[in-house]
């Protein structure tokens, strides 16, 4: 299947082997190893405000984040955080203790994917930036919605890459070649300090910074984006022989459930991939295709959204 015949908005990612994680950065995404994806379509951007819209205009859809939580979901919780609503980032004063994400961290009653700052704000001047306040169920939802899914972790980190195997950026070795800024991150001292230089402190409209080798934008940086495998700490090891380089696991899938729950709460967590506008080099450097973390499915914030893929 060659480029052209991808439906609008996607384009078609040949299938390869490449080298999945890395070994130079965070524990979780070592060991690195050999991975062979099975070609697959991509949406060459984020889910945006206008096309959730349509989604919800089209099913009556109610979110997550516009549901009342269960009690019996969440033993021991305080009642007054019992009510619709979501996380949203503030911005800090000035220095915090990094280890504490409660200082920039609040649940708003209200937030949520029409109101991503909470009651107050919304997207009217939005339309085209990525939608957030959305959870795993939500995105789910969406995807069905849309006749696409998500991808696996495999795929969207093969995806993000473009080609590049092994290069630490979705546009090569260097953060800002030439001084060029190629994603929408966090420019100074976090949490407090955003220097912004190419304007957006927040999400930033889809298409704003430069695709990758395949066509892809803002797959690092602006929102994390959802992907379908269940967490586990690590990648697998491969097996190793003598005489021979690791075989490559072919379309590999996450870890088990057991090993994905969040052990505060019992919920199962998925991987998101990608960073977002609030990764920093001195925090969170995340903003690289092998980078991966955690997110409870029941979890929305600001700060993440989701991205479809599809089969031939």
């Amino acid at each position: 299947m060659s480029t052209t015949a991808a439906p609008p908005g996607m384009v078609w990612i040949p299938g390869g082997q490449f080298t999945m994680g890395s070994d130079d950065h965070y524990p979780e995404e070592r060991p690195a190893h050999p991975v062979h994806v099975d070609g697959f379509l991509a949406d060459i951007h984020a889910v945006t405000n206008r096309q959730f819209a349509e989604f919800v205009a089209d099913t009556g859809y109610v979110t997550v984040a516009e549901r009342a939580p269960h009690p019996a979901g969440y033993p021991g919780a305080d009642p007054t955080l019992l009510v619709p609503g979501a996380l949203v980032f503030h911005r800090t004063d000035g220095p915090v203790d990094l280890t504490d994400h409660r200082q920039w961290w609040r649940f708003v009653p209200g937030a949520c994917w029409r109101h991503p700052e909470g009651p107050g704000s919304d997207i009217e001047d939005r339309p085209d930036h990525p939608v957030v306040q959305v959870a795993y169920a939500d995105a789910l939802a969406y995807t069905r919605w849309a006749g696409k899914r998500l991808p696996t972790e495999a795929e969207w980190e093969y995806a993000a890459r473009g080609g590049l195997d092994g290069a630490p950026y979705a546009w090569g070795d260097e953060l800002t070649p030439d001084g060029q800024v190629m994603a929408n991150t966090w420019h100074g001292r976090f949490p407090w300090e955003n220097l912004a230089p190419a304007g957006f402190r927040g999400t930033a409209p889809v298409k704003s910074f430069p695709p990758n080798g395949y066509g892809l934008y803002e797959v690092c940086g602006n929102v994390w984006e959802w992907t379908r495998d269940l967490y586990a700490a690590r990648h697998p090891t491969p097996a190793q022989s003598c005489c021979a380089p690791p075989d490559p696991r072919r379309n590999p899938r996450g870890g088990n459930l057991d090993g994905s729950l969040d052990r505060s709460t019992g919920l199962p967590r998925r991987v998101v991939k990608g960073g977002s506008w609030l990764c920093a080099p001195s925090y969170c450097l995340r903003y690289r295709p092998a980078a991966r973390q955690p997110q409870s499915i029941d979890t929305a914030t600001n700060h993440m959204g989701l991205r479809c893929v599809a089969n031939p």
